[in-house]
């Protein structure tokens, strides 16, 4: 049977059109390449910026208890795709190469303008 069909032939019609606020925004990728960001205009008029291109990440070390900036090398691996890494995409979760070492994404780079990550001990 053909989708959006009923048993009997007929079409299904829609009730009514999407709101705008449940429109699907265009999927958003942060990759390593130099510095990019865009604002949107997200409800109730407010302004959200978030990350196109980045290669610097905020890097929490739990000895020191210090935070640091450093430069993203390479994307290591990504837990929800092993392709993902090869396209050196940042997404939450992420083992990332940096100048201090390995460290783990911690927050979601396409929602916030910025990478924030967890020094893994070797």
């Amino acid at each position: 049977m053909k989708q959006g069909r009923k048993i009997t032939g007929g079409k299904y019609h829609k009730l009514r059109k999407k709101k705008f606020y449940e429109k699907q925004n265009q999927q958003r990728v942060v990759t390593v390449k130099e510095t990019k960001r865009k604002t949107l205009r997200v409800k109730g008029g407010n302004k959200k910026t978030i990350l196109l291109n980045t290669d610097d990440a905020n890097i929490f070390n739990s000895k020191t208890k210090k935070t640091q900036k450093a430069k993203i090398k390479n994307v290591l691996e990504t837990p929800q795709n092993v392709f993902l890494a090869r396209q050196n995409l940042l997404l939450k979760g992420a083992i990332i190469e940096t100048e201090l070492g390995k460290a783990k994404i911690t927050n979601r780079p396409s929602q916030e303008g910025c990478v924030n990550a967890i020094l893994l001990e070797e």
